[in-house]
């Protein structure tokens, strides 16, 4: 049985989602629960596009174990040295470079003949191949290119050091059947296509990317190129807890299957959710939250005699477990450092006084603390962004018959301001009272509140997104007052608007 790669993209593509964008804290956090997920290669940025880009690399070089820490890099000398300098101390390495195929690109994107672009594809990839071992080179808009001339590319990238071949369905274009003929014709007529790996990047935007990498793997394909949650640019990217679940589930047909500890997907599902604010749909497959809760009470009376009546994939396989009551208000710090441990998380230890802090906090507030609650708690602590706002006081006067008022008092860079607003609801009263305050011209673009677990004193979640000059930023929070929960996301979301600008 085969070994498909998993190659993770979610710190790269991913992130380049509108909004999704993540400082070096969070994306390093990202790639500890990838390594904890066992992907095999985690695409950690693309080096020469920001500060911000190049760090993030070096540091998930230095801290994250396992994977092979890949950097993107463009058919340019400039991008392949900047790659080579964020990666060039870390042991286990890979550069991504990739160049335009298409005719339609080569014409209208780069204005280079097809001979000038094989003729750079197989420079840049001799001079990454000078300072790494492992380089990849990916002919971009590959379904749409002609297929004589891509061979041909691929053959001469080989020769020139390329360990793998990726080919790209950038556009999400191609149809299953189609792209496994691609595959096929690729693995059938270059020469030298033992040499490498095929990889697979597939784009969703007619809703084929998982099925169209799954059909490369039926021919000859050995690896996907995937992103957390599906996440990336235009309608996403390839699922990777749908494609590495359909390998697992159907091993009857592909005959092959991953590295990946399954268990830690909704794990890292959920993660990326907190840390990006992209909530994930309720009926999407694997991750869903209705994935496995059938409705219908004939479905349901079956399912409590026999799960596999309708559960083709046991919820523990992926890691999703009854919630599990652990911690209380008596609970002490060591308690709660084991269970952060547990749950996959390591903080400093001012990360840890903090979050162990606001867990008393929450403690008194409820009866019961749950796994969730924790994760919920934690996601905020570990994701910080520089503070130039942060929430002091809260006072709402709300109910029938009366203008609902929120009374507000910031922290603004060190000093103390208030202020009081008023609205249609009383979330609407506290954020026109934060907007006064802050001098903002953002623009609210969504709201969404999410129960974190059940019962009344549940903890509430919040997701926001804001817009301003064209810049797109998610803020969270979570609190048991879905009020104080509502602001602390506002709040949260007008920090990263401060640091993007």
């Amino acid at each position: 049985m085969r070994v498909i790669k998993i190659f993770d993209t979610t710190l790269r593509d991913g992130e380049q989602s509108p909004g999704a964008s993540m400082n070096v804290e969070e994306k390093v956090q990202v790639a500890r629960q990838l390594a904890r997920l066992g992907v095999d290669i985690i695409e950690a940025g693309f080096a020469i596009s920001s500060p911000g880009d190049f760090e993030a690399i070096k540091t998930i070089g230095s801290e994250v174990e396992g994977p092979v820490i890949c950097s993107l890099a463009r058919a340019k000398e400039k991008d392949i040295r900047r790659a080579w300098e964020a990666l060039q101390d870390i042991p286990k390495k890979r550069i991504h470079t990739f160049h335009s195929t298409s005719d339609i690109h080569l014409k209208y994107q780069f204005r280079i003949s097809p001979e000038e672009a094989l003729k750079r594809s197989v420079e840049m990839v001799k001079l990454a191949r000078s300072f790494v071992e492992d380089v990849e080179f990916s002919p971009m808009d590959a379904t749409r290119s002609d297929i004589s001339y891509l061979c041909e590319i691929i053959e001469a990238v080989v020769d020139a050091g390329a360990s793998t071949v990726n080919i790209p369905d950038t556009v999400g274009y191609s149809i299953p059947s189609e792209f496994g003929n691609l595959i096929k014709t690729i693995h059938d007529r270059v020469k030298n296509i033992e040499k490498a790996v095929i990889s697979v990047h597939c784009h969703n935007d007619l809703g084929l990317a998982v099925a169209n990498s799954l059909e490369a793997v039926r021919n000859g394909a050995g690896q996907i190129e995937c992103t957390i949650n599906g996440i990336g640019e235009r309608a996403g990217n390839c699922s990777l807890e749908e494609s590495v679940m359909a390998l697992r589930t159907r091993r009857d047909i592909f005959d092959a299957h991953t590295n990946i500890n399954t268990e830690e997907i909704m794990r890292s599902s959920r993660l990326v959710t907190k840390i990006t604010g992209m909530s994930v749909q309720p009926n999407k497959a694997t991750v869903g939250d209705n994935a496995f809760a059938p409705e219908t009470g004939t479905q349901q009376e079956v399912v409590l005699k026999e799960k596999s009546t309708y559960e083709i994939i046991r919820p523990e396989i992926i890691g999703l477990h009854k919630t599990k009551l652990v911690l209380g208000k008596h609970s002490g710090r060591h308690a709660f450092k084991t269970r952060l441990g547990e749950l996959g998380y390591t903080l400093t230890d001012d990360e840890l006084n903090s979050a162990f802090e606001r867990f008393k906090r929450l403690a008194d507030q409820k009866k019961d603390i749950y796994d969730e609650d924790i994760e919920a708690l934690i996601s905020e602590e570990v994701a910080k962004i520089p503070e130039v706002y942060s929430l002091v006081d809260l006072y709402i006067v709300t109910g029938t018959g009366q203008k609902p008022t929120a009374t507000i008092t910031l922290k603004i860079n060190e000093e103390l301001k208030e202020t009081t607003g008023q609205g249609d609801g009383p979330v609407d009263a506290a954020y026109k009272a934060i907007a006064s305050l802050t001098n903002t011209k953002s623009s609210l673009h969504k709201y969404e509140v999410k129960g974190i677990t059940g019962g009344t004193d549940a903890l509430g979640e919040v997701m926001v997104s804001l817009e301003e000059g064209g810049r797109f930023v998610r803020g969270h929070g979570a609190d048991t007052d879905i009020i104080v929960a509502s602001a602390k996301a506002y709040i949260h979301a007008l920090n990263k608007l401060t640091v993007k600008k």
